[in-house]
């Protein structure tokens, strides 16, 4: 070979090799391109979960809520929320991540970074998920001012600050307790839930909800139907959303949020059987098609921490038990005059806090990344425990603030009437029905 002919080949394989890299690069893009597009899904399903469970003269409003939230995530996502993940990791004092800011090059259209964009959107629809799943809660009675506000506290300050504890490489809940959370059962479910609560308890029932003596009454979904869809639609969406939470690496294994090697099969292995599960024990507690589907979504979440290394047996057994205790919790709570009208605090704080704890039972020892410590039951228990504690404190503090303001609470007379009457300038079935009482 002549050394014209080896300088043409080694510009070949040159060009080659970056024809190679550059497929990978727009690979990753095109994977969290169509997770971001199921994870739409989720909200799809959240839009007619809670329209399906109001009454009929507060479908729209319950409607409107949903969609309006996550419309404010997306720019408050982008404009401090993401900046609030790269710097708060160490805690509550901020490290420099002018990577994250929203002036930074790389927050825009940059053809020498195909990564930012997607990630952050991937980020954000975690972020419209939490306040989907608090949005459900507070059905039929909050102000619409008082929940954005409290929407975007959720969805774009308090998890993406757990995040930065429990899922960033420097985050101190896995550099101090070797937390692993890697399909977000804590840092978002747990979070959403007990904010959830928090709220909830200066919220106040709906008008009608308990009995003099303080016994619950029944405030039936108008149409059931459509509200086990839409749990379906939010399952179909969670292979989007646990998608984003596994790393593709052009030219190498899949990762975990931690860095340690995975594979998408051992997300869908854990996934499916954690889902059955779910179904499972909520069918065997209580034979009631809501919370079937709820249990579902509980399985899920029960195995979504250690999900990269269950044996999909124990991933069926954990989430058959989450499908047991959530219907048992959504019960007590109720009994205990705190109206959570879709479960949202028994589904998603009880069920992520169990899932935390799975990792911690059934992987105790699994060697962690770095000089992260190994996974442990006391750290995955203190890991949850923070998370319970840093979402319903925050829910509580900033909805009692707002209780104070009076913007918090539809008043009582507004209830009665009906949301949609007195706010929404458009009508549900304007055939066939009239708002009920």
């Amino acid at each position: 070979m002549t050394a014209e002919e080896a300088t043409a080949l080694t510009a070949k394989l040159d060009a080659l090799q970056k024809a190679h890299d550059m497929a990978g690069t727009v690979n990753m893009e095109i994977f969290y391109w169509w997770c971001i597009a199921l994870m739409v899904a989720i909200h799809a399903g959240f839009l007619a979960y809670e329209m399906g469970s109001s009454r009929t003269k507060n479908v729209l409003a319950s409607g409107v809520k949903n969609i309006l939230a996550f419309a404010f995530i997306v720019p408050t996502m982008f404009l401090f929320g993401w900046w609030i993940y790269g710097a708060m990791p160490n805690g509550f004092i901020p490290i420099a991540a002018t990577d994250f800011a929203p002036w930074d090059d790389n927050m825009g259209p940059n053809l020498s970074d195909n990564a930012t964009g997607i990630f952050w959107a991937a980020f954000t629809l975690f972020s419209a998920t939490t306040a989907s799943i608090f949005s459900g809660a507070v059905l039929e009675r909050i102000r619409m001012s008082g929940f954005i506000i409290l929407a975007v506290l959720l969805g774009s300050v308090v998890w993406i600050w757990a995040a930065s504890w429990g899922w960033h490489p420097d985050g101190w809940m896995l550099k101090q307790l070797g937390y692993h959370d890697v399909g977000a059962a804590g840092v978002v479910h747990t979070i959403a839930g007990f904010f959830a609560l928090g709220v909830l308890i200066n919220l106040g029932p709906r008008v009608g909800k308990y009995a003099a003596d303080g016994s619950p009454l029944p405030l039936l979904p108008h149409n059931m139907p459509l509200t086990l869809v839409g749990l379906m639609l939010i399952i179909v969406g969670f292979f989007g959303f646990l998608g984003g939470c596994i790393i593709y690496n052009n030219g190498g294994q899949w990762t975990n949020i931690y860095g340690q090697q995975t594979t998408l099969s051992a997300f869908a292995f854990n996934t499916l059987m954690g889902f059955a599960g779910g179904i499972i024990g909520a069918y065997w507690k209580t034979r009631d098609p809501f919370w079937m589907m709820s249990g579902a979504l509980a399985g899920i979440f029960a195995a979504a921490a250690a999900l990269d290394v269950l044996y999909p047996p124990v991933a069926f057994l954990v989430g058959m038990v989450g499908g047991v205790i959530v219907p048992i919790a959504g019960n007590w709570l109720e009994r205990r005059g705190v109206d959570d009208a879709v479960g949202a605090w028994a589904v998603h704080g009880v069920g992520g806090f169990w899932g935390v704890l799975v990792a911690g039972i059934f992987a105790s020892g699994y060697p962690n990344v770095g000089d992260a410590p190994a996974i442990s039951f006391l750290g995955q228990l203190t890991g949850a425990v923070v998370c319970a504690v840093f979402g319903f404190t925050t829910g509580y503090a900033a909805s009692y603030i707002l209780k104070m303001l009076d913007l918090l609470r539809v008043p009582d007379n507004i209830q009665i009437v009906g949301l949609d009457k007195v706010k929404v300038p458009s009508k549900s079935y304007p055939e066939f029905l009239s708002p009920a009482e």
